[in-house]
């Protein structure tokens, strides 16, 4: 299942991106800093910078 995360480097969102990512789904985490995709990289995430406002 592919799941896209909102706020992806929250903590509840770090956690659940790596629970996800290691059940074997693909995840995507939105983040506002592009320094804050290496976070989501480890965790098994694919950062997708954009901002929602």
């Amino acid at each position: 299942m592919r799941i896209v995360i909102a706020g992806g480097h929250g903590q509840i969102a770090l956690r659940l991106e790596r629970l996800l990512s290691a059940r074997g789904d693909e995840v995507a985490g939105i983040i506002r800093k592009p320094e804050q995709s290496d976070d989501l990289r480890a965790v098994g995430a694919e950062p997708v910078v954009l901002d929602l406002e």
